[in-house]
C-alpha cells in the first residue's frame, strides 16, 4: 500500500478553502487504496501533539514559545526548523513512500531537509503564491522586500523538489516561466464531490423568512469577504440593477476582513432592505443557502492573484445547478465558458456586472440550459475522483527504480 505523508500549513478544525481541498484530496486518496499521514506546521496554532478531527488523525507541530520566534523572518525560520524536526520524527515512524508538501514554501523547505536525509522523494503542491495573497490582503506590499524574499523561496524550492503540482493552468504557466521544465509540473485542478452536490435542495422557506428573502430573484455570494473578491463592486452595481429590476435581493453568506466596510457601504447606498448578511454558515448547511439563490455572482477584481488562481466556490455552485455570473479574470475563464456554463463580465466594471445579471433576469428561458451545461461540465471535467487520480502517475514515476 502506498503511503503518502502530507505536510500542511493548517487543517481542520480550521475552515478555509485550503482545508476543504485538503480533506477532499485525503478522502479520495484513501478511496483509491492509499494510506495518508497528515502533519501540520506550527501555523496551525497551539494544540495537542496529535489530534483526531472528524475521523482524521493529524500530527501537529508545536509553536516555538521563545519570544524571538515571533519576530519577522525569525518567525519563518522557526516554523521551518520546528516542522523539520517534527516531520523527521513522524517520517521515521510512518515510513512514507512520498513526502507531499503543500503551500507555502516553508513546508516544502522542511520536507526537502527530511526527504534528503531519509531518501524520500518530495512533491510540492502550489495552491497559490503566498506573496501575492499577502499583497492582495494588504499585509505585505507587492514588490517589497518580504514579497521578493517569498518569491525567491518559492523558486528555490521549485528547482529542488522531485515533482511539482499546482491547481490551475495560470499557476503552471507562471511556474514554467521561472525555468521549471514543463513535464515537471502537473495540474491537479480544484474539483467538487458531484455526488455530494447533486443539486440544491428545495428552498428552505423557514431560512428564507429568517433572512428576509421573498419570492423574488435572489443574487448571492458564498465565501470569504476579502477585498479581491470584489463584493464592494457588487454592492455598487445593485442600484443600477434595482432601477430595472426593483424586486432583486442580494444574499451574502460568509465573513472576513471586509465585512465592516461592506455593511457600511450597504448603508450608504440605502440597500439594507435589499441586502441580507447571513454571516458564516457551517459547511454541512451550505446547500440550504445555495437553494435560496438564483444567480451566484463572483466579481473578483483583476490582479495577479485572481488572474492566476482558480477559486473553488463557483464549481460548487455549478455542481448544484445554480446560475453563475463571474468577472472575466483568468481564474474564472479556466472554469466558465461564457454563454454556455455561465456568464462573464469585464472585471472591475459595475455596469458590466449589472448588464450580465439583468440579461439573465430578462431571459429566464436561458436558465435551464445554462444550469444543465454547468452541471455536466463539473461531472465530466471537475470531479475529485478524476482530479486526484492524476497524483498516481506522479508518485509511481518517483518510486520507479532508476534505469
Amino acid at each position: 500500500m502506498m503511503r503518502i505523508l502530507h505536510i500542511l500549513d493548517h487543517s481542520a478544525p480550521l475552515h478555509s478553502g485550503y482545508t476543504f481541498r485538503t480533506l477532499a484530496i485525503l478522502g479520495q486518496q484513501r478511496r483509491m487504496g492509499w494510506q495518508t499521514i497528515q502533519l501540520t506546521s506550527a501555523k496551525q496554532g497551539p494544540s495537542a501533539a496529535e489530534q483526531d478531527i472528524d475521523g482524521w488523525h493529524f500530527f501537529r507541530t508545536p509553536p516555538d514559545p521563545r519570544w524571538w520566534a515571533r519576530l519577522p523572518v525569525l518567525r519563518q525560520i522557526s516554523v521551518i526548523a520546528g516542522l523539520a524536526r517534527r516531520l523527521h520524527q513522524v517520517a521515521q515512524t510512518a515510513r512514507p513512500h512520498v513526502l507531499h508538501a503543500h503551500s507555502p514554501s516553508l513546508n516544502a523547505i522542511a520536507a526537502l531537509r527530511v526527504g534528503r536525509a531519509l531518501d524520500i522523494p518530495v512533491v510540492y503542491e502550489i495552491r497559490a503564491f503566498w506573496e501575492d495573497a499577502a499583497a492582495d490582503h494588504g499585509t505585505s506590499p507587492s514588490g517589497g522586500l518580504r514579497y521578493r524574499l517569498s518569491r525567491a523561496l518559492e523558486t528555490y524550492v521549485l528547482r529542488r523538489v522531485d515533482a511539482v503540482t499546482t491547481i490551475c493552468e495560470g499557476l503552471r504557466s507562471d511556474i514554467i516561466a521561472r525555468g521549471i521544465a514543463a513535464p515537471h509540473v502537473t495540474v491537479i485542478p480544484n474539483a467538487v464531490d458531484s455526488g455530494r452536490f447533486r443539486s440544491a435542495p428545495p428552498p428552505n422557506r423557514v431560512l428564507a423568512r429568517r433572512l428576509g428573502l421573498q419570492n423574488n430573484v435572489v443574487l448571492g455570494f458564498i465565501g470569504s469577504f476579502y477585498a479581491y473578491e470584489g463584493l464592494a463592486l457588487l454592492l455598487q452595481a445593485m442600484p443600477r440593477m434595482l432601477a430595472t429590476a426593483p424586486t432583486l435581493q442580494l444574499l451574502l453568506v460568509g465573513g472576513g476582513p471586509q465585512e465592516p466596510e461592506l455593511l457600511a457601504l450597504a448603508d450608504r447606498l440605502g440597500l439594507r432592505d435589499r441586502v441580507s448578511f447571513a454571516g458564516r454558515a457551517p459547511h454541512d448547511q451550505i446547500g440550504e443557502f445555495y437553494s435560496l439563490i438564483d444567480i451566484l455572482v463572483y466579481p473578483r477584481l483583476p490582479m495577479r492573484l485572481t488572474e492566476l488562481v482558480t477559486p473553488l466556490k463557483p464549481l460548487e455552485a455549478m455542481a448544484q445547478g445554480r446560475l453563475v455570473v463571474a468577472s472575466d479574470v483568468g481564474g474564472h475563464r479556466e472554469m466558465i465558458e461564457h454563454g454556455r456554463t455561465g456568464m462573464l463580465f469585464a472585471a472591475g466594471k459595475a455596469d458590466a456586472l449589472a448588464g450580465q445579471v439583468l440579461h439573465l433576469v430578462r431571459h429566464p428561458e436561458l436558465w435551464p440550459a445554462l444550469r444543465q451545461q454547468a452541471r455536466a461540465y463539473v461531472e465530466q471535467e471537475r470531479s475529485w475522483s478524476g482530479s486526484v487520480a492524476r497524483y498516481g502517475e506522479i508518485y509511481q514515476r518517483l518510486l520507479a527504480p532508476a534505469s
